[in-house]
Order: C-alpha cells, then structure tokens, then sequence
C-alpha cells in the first residue's frame, strides 16, 4: 500500500511543461540548438519508442556537435584568412620534394602546444600561402585559434604604434592567438624599424612556445636586407628555427603552369632567321616571353600602388 502511495506521489510531482514553459529555460541555460530542434526529436522519439536516455543523450550531442561548428566558423572568420585551403586541396604532385607526410607533425595538436614554427619559402605562385592557411585552418580545428597577416599589415601597424607609444598595447594582437601566419615576407619595401617591431613579436612568441608560419620569396640570406637590419634579422631567424622548420617550395607557379611561362628563350645560336640574317639581335617574342613581361609589368604596379 505504501508503495502504491508512493508512486502517485511521484506521478504528482512529475512537472508538466508545456512549450512555451519550457522556452525560457532553454534560453536561461544558453540551449539555442536545443530549443530549436527539441519538438523535433522529441516527436520522433515518441514514434520510435525511444528510451529517455537515448532522448538525452541525442539532445546533447546536437548541442555539442552545433557548438563546435559555430566555433570554427567564428575562429576561421576572426582568423581573417586571405582566402580558404585545406590540406587536401594542395596539389603535392608539383612538388620535387615536399610531400604529405613531411607535413603530418604540423597537422596535428603537437604543433601548437610544442611551439613549432615554419618557413614557407618559393617563387610566387607555389602554393606558399595555401599551405600557411592550411596548417593553420588545422590548428583552429584542433581547438586553437588562429591569426593571419601579411607583412606589411604587421610592420605597419606596429610601426605606428609605436611612434604612439603604444606598442605595448598593439604586440597582444600578435602575440595573443595561438598561432599566428605572416604571410609575404618580402615582397613589399617595409620602413627602417621593420626588424625591430617585427622581433618583438618573434621573441615574444619564442619565449612563450606559440608558433608561428611564415611565407616568403626571399632566401633566408636577404632577409637583413629586406627588413634593413642583418643583426635582427639574424636573431628573428634564430628564435624561428630553433624549433621550427624550412621548406623550400619547387615546381611551376600553380596560377600560371598553364601558360607554359617557364619556358626559357632560344639561345642566341638556335634563334629564328628572320628575312634571311642569321642571329639577328632583336629575336621575335614567343607567346609566353610577352606574358611573361606583362606578369612582371603587372607585379611592379601592384607593388607600387
């Protein structure tokens, strides 16, 4: 008898929410997906007899599952990517050395909380930057966060700064995220305190084991030269390497390699008669010779507006 009371006691006690009850609580504990899909599932769980732990456990894996994806949507959009790649994209084949597998340590958890670092170095157009935004789109999938920058963004921006006296305050924006892609090394003039803004942000980031991608078409031997100062620039490549890597990209440029631009001119002795005379001085331009000049026409406006 008491058994019996007991269990209408229970009944009694057991709440009975209608939807519009059970709104609020959904907002009180931040439950967004929950509360949107939760009719739905609770419809189709009463159809398939589910078990009330088989309800809550596939309500909670939607809410996880949801939350992770908005994640990486908000940390690949705060990462200001110039464009989006993954790994599979790239086209290894190109490549004389590099493959996959050398690049497997830098895809995985241990690149970010190791510290390592990388330099992507190769002419334009082999891929340099797909392969920095790849690795770190991998990081922001392993649950970190990622920034990418050129350069020339990062020298500016500091530089300013620092004429400010804020320099302080603007390193967090670079030193912060977890892992941080500095895209372009070189191919724009940058102004005399290039190296010493850009060390800080190295050190920094040396010091603290956060790692760090860098792209450039400059051998490692200019780059004193192209920030103006070969001490700095020495120590910069110092804390990089430590625990970093360099790799060197080959191949044909992957936006031009269908225009057969690296075709070189006929030697002097093998050019085309023209009327008759033998080597002449001014040799007919081929096809890819004259695209080849407006590529460089084009790169010098670009890098002078």
């Amino acid at each position: 008898m008491r058994d019996k009371n007991h269990n209408l006691e229970a009944e009694r006690k057991t709440p009975q929410l209608s939807e519009g009850q059970l709104e609020p609580l959904f907002r009180r504990l931040n439950l967004a997906h929950t509360r949107r899909i939760f009719q739905a599932v609770a419809d189709r769980a009463e159809k398939e007899n589910w078990t009330y732990r088989d309800f809550l456990a596939l309500l909670l894996a939607e809410e996880v599952a949801h939350r992770k994806q908005t994640r990486l949507q908000r940390l690949t959009r705060k990462a200001h990517f110039p464009f989006f790649k993954t790994i599979d994209e790239f086209d290894f084949s190109l490549q004389s050395t590099l493959r996959h597998s050398l690049l497997g340590s830098y895809l995985g958890p241990d690149f970010v909380t190791e510290g390592r670092s990388l330099i992507f170095y190769g002419k334009t157009g082999r891929g340099k930057t797909h392969l920095a935004v790849a690795i770190g789109y991998r990081a922001i999938q392993n649950g970190f966060d990622t920034l990418c920058t050129t350069a020339a963004e990062l020298i500016e921006d500091l530089s300013n700064a620092s004429k400010k006296g804020r320099l302080q305050e603007s390193l967090s924006t670079y030193t912060h995220p977890h892992v941080l892609v500095i895209d372009e090394i070189g191919y724009l003039t940058y102004g005399q305190d290039a190296a010493n803004v850009l060390f800080h942000v190295v050190n920094d980031r040396h010091l603290r084991k956060r790692p760090m991608i860098f792209t450039t078409n400059k051998p490692l031997s200019e780059w004193g030269k192209v920030l103006h100062d070969e001490d700095l620039a020495a120590a910069i490549l110092d804390r990089i390497l430590e625990r970093g890597r360099f790799i060197q990209l080959d191949g044909p440029s992957g936006r031009t390699r269908h225009l057969n631009l690296q075709d070189d001119l006929p030697a002097k002795s093998e050019r085309v008669r023209i009327s008759g005379i033998n080597g002449s001085e001014f040799p007919e331009p081929t096809r890819a010779y004259l695209m080849s000049c407006a590529l460089r026409i084009e790169s010098r406006m670009v890098r002078t507006t």
